[in-house]
């Protein structure tokens, strides 16, 4: 089998980084893109892309003809109680989560439609969206938009291109890092899990791996919970 050709964006840092490496590791052809690159300086077989998904025009003129798979990583946490939320808060929310995706998928589309073999994209939304937790208003909103992307595209694309999405709880990453800054709040995290644990970015970059690879090839338009059993569960005692 020929070797993919996979893009991620904002894999210079937490699941992106680590889907990189993983990919990288299988002798993939890995492009990231990002703003930053000085994390891919020890991560070998990794091309970078400066990139701002924040940007109206993106450059990808520098990625091969054809891509096989394509993962969006770039994300907030923004937890505000919802009458100190501002229009430009819901707006950043929407243009990093939801329109930073458009904007990259519309600049790479016909290169996923020419990969003989089909293509995979993968999206990330939260666990919020489902569980409906306080403070979570702006970006609950955001990637509720997102799923709702993840499943029309998923309808539009097939049977070429394959979508789906992880929904995470909190994870182990930078993003995350002043939710976790303390073991009080650490322990906290966790405790709210049925599986009293918080999750890692390698769990999350091998579900990703999944998706894109062709043990996946009959799955698409699905949110992945990755969350500790925290949307579906109760476990009362």
């Amino acid at each position: 089998m020929s070797a993919k050709n996979t893009l991620v964006i904002g894999g210079s840092s937490g699941i992106g980084l680590e889907v990189a490496k993983a990919l990288a590791g299988q002798n993939e052809t890995v492009f990231v893109g990002s703003r930053n690159a000085e994390t891919l300086r020890d991560a070998p077989g990794i091309a970078h892309l400066p990139l701002d998904v924040r940007q109206g025009e993106l450059d990808l003129g520098s990625l091969p003809e054809t891509l096989q798979g394509l993962v969006y990583c770039p994300g907030t946490i923004r937890l505000k109680p919802f009458q100190r939320l501002t229009d430009a808060d819901f707006r950043e929310d929407l243009d990093i989560n939801l329109l930073g995706a458009v904007r990259v998928l519309q600049g790479c589309l016909t290169r996923l439609k020419k990969s003989p073999s089909g293509a995979s994209i993968v999206f990330f939304s939260t666990v919020a969206v489902t569980a409906g937790m306080p403070f979570h208003a702006s970006v609950a909103s955001a990637k509720g938009a997102l799923e709702g992307l993840t499943r029309s595209l998923a309808a539009e694309l097939a049977p070429r291109v394959r979508v789906n999405a992880l929904a995470p709880s909190l994870t182990d990453t930078p993003l995350a890092k002043d939710l976790l800054s303390t073991d009080e709040k650490r322990k906290a995290a966790a405790d709210r899990h049925p599986l009293k644990r918080i999750g890692s970015a390698g769990e999350m970059a091998a579900m990703v791996l999944f998706l894109l690879s062709d043990a996946a090839a009959w799955m698409t338009g699905q949110i992945i919970h990755m969350d500790g059993g925290m949307a579906a569960l109760r476990t009362f005692r």
